[in-house]
């Protein structure tokens, strides 16, 4: 299984939390990963996002289908995110759209094997892969990093 987890592009501040929408430069990062990732994403990959509108405006970048899932929501935790794409079971590559620090937190936990503090990017991606090395278990490794100014 892949995981791709993209962290919402620059948003404007306010409240409710939940209603912030994207700023100018936030829709031009959203539209540079968004045109990477299309070039990259398999047709088959299922696509959740987090119901905040600035992470509805980011996965609306791809133009592609995408599910509202509660589970990404901005006060949700790395288990809860693993959960909802069906990690590590699922098929398919998973992209999730979501928040920090249970981006960076997820993350941390694939790789590393316990929930730390990474800093995900605004806008910016990090792609986990996963198989199994010679008989002996799932492996996780990092696919991508990618900041959106750097998505060509």
């Amino acid at each position: 299984m892949e995981l791709i987890l993209w962290r919402h592009a620059e948003a404007e501040p306010g409240e409710p939390d939940l209603e912030r929408a994207l700023t100018p430069g936030g829709r031009r990062q959203a539209a540079k990963m968004a045109a990477w990732l299309d070039r990259k994403l398999p047709s088959s990959c299922r696509i959740l996002c987090s119901p905040a509108l600035r992470c509805r405006q980011t996965a609306e970048a791809l133009q592609r289908k995408f599910r509202i899932h509660a589970d990404l929501a901005p006060d949700t935790g790395p288990q809860q995110l693993l959960a909802a794409a069906g990690w590590p079971d699922g098929r398919e590559p998973v992209l999730l759209i979501g928040h920090q620090p249970t981006l960076g937190q997820t993350a941390a936990l694939l790789i590393a094997g316990q929930a730390q503090d990474w800093t995900v990017r605004k806008g910016g991606i990090v792609w986990i892969g996963q198989r199994d090395r010679e008989g002996d278990g799932d492996h996780c490794y990092l696919r991508a990093v990618l900041a959106p100014e750097l998505a060509k």
